[in-house]
């Protein structure tokens, strides 16, 4: 009989769990996917809205101006609007590995193909006759480019001449970005690549790299670099300033 009874009370609970449900989808639109003008004011009401602002609050705010002009797909935004910007930069490098032989470092990150996830990097390094290392990577950051956090595997070439050994060959890897600012003020990036991978002069490289904006469109940012290979274990250190254009 308890059993019985037990039975009962969970199948009336399962109705009234049933009938809650039913009504609560009932309430909720066929079309729950709303378009960009359901869920966006129109600039009439807008207007309407920020018609009794003083003028002057207006014009400072270049949010609402932004609003009143011409109202933006946020969702767009936050997909094709990068939180971190193209770099340009030069600067010095020594490799400490390599008697701290002094160079010069040439690189360009982050040459964005169009409003998609897919980037052009290189960079070029030299103690001018003891040490070059050249090469070039496509990177496609999988995630939303507005995100603070981002991947992306890493595909290229890179050429590496030293006293000890030379090596150059596909470039295989993945990157991982942390912006800690918008549009390019400081982040931060490591990555990890292959240069003849599967071979028996496999080199292997990681790099960290951190930039923090002293003016509004010049960077400061430091670079390490690791490489392991069967011959020799080498390092780099960069001080580079970075131009975003």
């Amino acid at each position: 009989m308890p059993k019985q009874r037990l039975n009962i009370r969970f199948h009336w609970l399962n109705i009234i769990v049933s009938n809650i449900l039913l009504i609560f989808m009932l309430r909720i639109p066929a079309n729950s996917q709303l378009s960009p003008l359901e869920i966006s004011p129109t600039r009439e009401s807008l207007t309407e809205n920020t018609i009794d602002l003083p003028a002057e609050i207006i014009e400072d705010s270049s949010v609402l101006k932004r609003w009143l002009n011409n109202i933006p797909n946020i969702l767009y935004d936050i997909y094709t609007d990068p939180s971190f910007r193209t770099r340009v930069g030069i600067g010095y490098v020594e490799f400490p590995s390599t008697r701290h032989d002094g160079g010069i470092n040439i690189e360009v990150d982050d040459i964005f193909i169009g409003k998609t996830g897919l980037t052009i990097s290189g960079d070029y390094q030299s103690s001018f006759g003891r040490r070059d290392t050249v090469g070039a990577n496509l990177q496609y950051y999988v995630l939303p480019l507005g995100n603070y956090f981002n991947i992306a595997p890493v595909v290229g070439y890179r050429s590496i001449h030293t006293r000890n050994y030379s090596e150059n060959g596909i470039n295989i890897g993945g990157k991982l970005v942390f912006s800690l600012s918008r549009n390019g003020a400081s982040d931060v990036s490591l990555s990890h690549s292959f240069i003849s991978p599967g071979k028996d002069n496999e080199i292997g490289i990681t790099t960290f790299h951190f930039g923090y904006a002293i003016i509004k469109n010049i960077r400061l940012a430091t670079k390490i670099e690791k490489q392991n290979s069967q011959v020799k274990k080498d390092s780099m250190i960069s001080i580079i300033f970075e131009w975003m254009p």
